[in-house]
């Protein structure tokens, strides 16, 4: 069986980051970083696609599923896709960044 289709599969995993006042605060005092994933995304694929994309050990994950909020657009009420985020705790001595200052 190839490997081709599961690589593939891992770079499609990662949305982006979700940067916010809280992800902020956590990649300062806990290493951890906050990843907008997948709605079928699973603890293990975010591990695999974090540590090869971005080549750092990952020593933990924990995935949330925030629910859309019910939104009115005029006189129809609407509804907000739902999404899933993905804390991602970095192994000591292993940092991210993402502005790539020097």
């Amino acid at each position: 069986m190839s490997g081709v289709p599961h690589q593939e599969r891992l770079m499609q995993v990662i949305l982006g980051p979700h940067v916010s006042e809280k992800s902020t605060a956590l990649a300062d005092k806990h290493n951890q970083i906050v990843f907008k994933v997948r709605l079928n995304a699973t603890k293990k694929e975010v591990r695999q696609a974090i540590e090869s994309l971005f080549e750092v050990k990952v020593e933990r994950v924990s995935i949330v599923r925030v629910a859309g909020k019910a939104k009115r657009f005029g006189t129809m009420m609407g509804r907000r896709s739902a999404w899933k985020k993905a804390y991602v705790r970095l192994a000591p001595g292993n940092e991210l960044d993402f502005v790539g200052a020097e």
